[in-house]
């Protein structure tokens, strides 16, 4: 079914059935069918095409309606997902604040050793290779992509904590 309909909102829009097509991918085309009362063959021949633009222009205010149906759905789930990582932010700086404010010296002192091991092995892999040692390119590729990772979210992440007390000020 689901190819189907992506023929059909395809040929809509080919068509200039931008209204039509939006308010199907917003409600489903059988509910579409059941506001309009009109049955929308799964490919439109241009007969069905010419009497599909009179259905959109019939029902234009009904078709606006879902499709602002459809923005609201979406921009309801730019908002879940912009809370999510809002949220994960904040349980990474909460994390590092308990680390900061613990009594052991290896949890304030975890992130720094672990971006100066990364750059050890990478250092090492470097000084193999240009000695003429078989470094295994797999391995000099994970140290980089690990280095990478923890170097952003060392500095990187500090940064966004400092700018975020500097904003709360």
């Amino acid at each position: 079914m689901i190819p189907i309909v992506g023929a059909l909102l395809s040929t809509l829009a080919e068509n200039g059935l931008g209204l039509l097509s939006s308010a199907i991918q917003a409600k489903g085309k059988d509910m579409v069918e059941k506001v309009t009362g009109f049955k929308i063959p799964d490919n439109p021949t241009p007969e069905d095409v010419a009497k599909l633009r009179q259905l959109q222009f019939t029902h234009e205010e009904r078709l606006l309606e879902l499709g602002i149906e459809k923005a609201k759905l979406e921009l309801a789930e730019l908002e879940l997902f912009a809370k999510a990582a809002q949220n994960e932010e904040d349980n990474v700086s909460d994390r590092w604040n308990a680390d900061m404010s613990s009594d052991s010296w290896l949890s304030k002192n975890i992130r720094p050793m672990s971006l100066i091991a990364i750059f050890l092995g990478y250092f090492l892999f470097a000084m193999m290779s240009a000695y003429g040692y078989n470094a295994n390119e797999s391995y000099v590729t994970l140290l980089g992509n690990w280095g990478m990772l923890i170097m952003g979210a060392y500095f990187g992440g500090r940064t966004v904590e400092k700018l975020a007390e500097m904003r709360k000020k």
